[in-house]
């Protein structure tokens, strides 16, 4: 296997690419669109590849853009969800303690999460690359009670437990700085059970400055921590004879403003492009109006060879 490439697009949204492989994980563009132009995932990247693999690892709106399901135009893409997603959601489902194979010596296990859906670790012959999804220790600590607090942790120390039985290469984490006092509790739990070798910040809401200074001061023995706050940034992955793991970065690649305008190919079936809600407040609105959710009828959403159920409400 060659060098490996990891690019960080948005929010949770990372990809890891090997040879003519593509794995991404919770790829959304942002709730203003804040991911653009040439460093989307485009029809004319997703060409590339012999096959695309588009790991969902729960419902919400910053986990899953609708515009992935379009992919399915461009290229032969398999879609792995959690497994209590909305039946209009359609995918290969993955519940905690499932095994799936994608391939002769490339696999994903499912594990549990402390929020909706599954985290999900990749076996790629014999690299493994562990994506959280929404997997923290959501202590609001600020706000909650002690009791909820100390349920909180107890969640999280058991859905860590199986996990960290597992070798992993590198772990993309939350670090979340809208949890006030102790926002990094949990990752710093999650490096000192697991002990990734490369340890990746995700899923801070636009505070990039936070997570610099948290790669800065929270580095280990065991663990490098590496954030990578720009928008579409990426980095190249070496794996020695002797085992050891090898970071550079690549050269900056140009905007390609010919691109600009694909974007919009896949514009019509995101509900949130316009929008200046926060996310919540578009979620309650789904809620509240009862209408089936966008991407339930997002193209190329079922699986091969199923029947499609009818959606349902969110």
């Amino acid at each position: 296997m060659e060098q490996l490439r990891i690019t960080h697009y948005y929010h949770s949204g990372f990809s890891v690419e090997a040879d003519d492989l593509l794995f991404v994980f919770d790829y959304w563009r942002g709730e203003k669109r804040e991911l653009r132009g040439s460093r989307q995932i485009l029809p004319s990247r997703l060409s590339r590849y012999r096959r695309v693999f588009v790991f969902i690892s729960h419902e919400h709106i910053d986990h899953l853009d609708p515009v992935v399901f379009a992919w399915k135009e461009y290229a032969s893409v398999t879609y792995i969800v959690s497994s209590d997603m909305p039946i209009g959601i359609r995918g290969k489902r993955m519940a905690p303690g499932d095994t799936m194979q994608l391939e002769e010596g490339i696999s994903v296990t499912a594990f549990d999460s402390t929020d909706l859906g599954v985290s999900f670790l990749l076996n790629l012959h014999g690299r493994t690359f562990f994506h959280a999804g929404d997997l923290n220790f959501w202590h609001w600590r600020d706000e909650s009670s002690l009791k909820e607090i100390e349920e909180a942790e107890q969640e999280f120390i058991s859905a860590v437990k199986p996990i960290s039985r597992q070798k992993i290469d590198v772990a993309f984490f939350p670090v979340d700085p809208r949890q006030g006092t102790m926002f990094e509790a949990g990752a710093n739990y999650f490096i000192l059970q697991v002990k990734p070798r490369l340890f990746i910040p995700m899923h801070y809401f636009h505070r990039s400055e936070i997570i610099i200074e948290y790669a800065r001061t929270a580095s280990s023995r065991t663990t490098e921590v590496l954030a990578m706050p720009g928008i579409g940034d990426s980095i190249l992955l070496d794996f020695d004879e002797e085992g050891f793991l090898n970071i550079s970065f690549p050269p900056e690649e140009p905007e390609d403003s010919s691109e600009e305008e694909d974007e919009d190919e896949f514009s019509e079936e995101n509900p949130f492009n316009d929008s200046d809600l926060p996310l919540t407040q578009l979620a309650e609105e789904d809620e509240i109006s009862g209408e089936d959710s966008a991407w339930d009828e997002a193209p190329g959403a079922e699986s091969d060879g199923e029947e499609t159920p009818p959606p349902v409400s969110p």
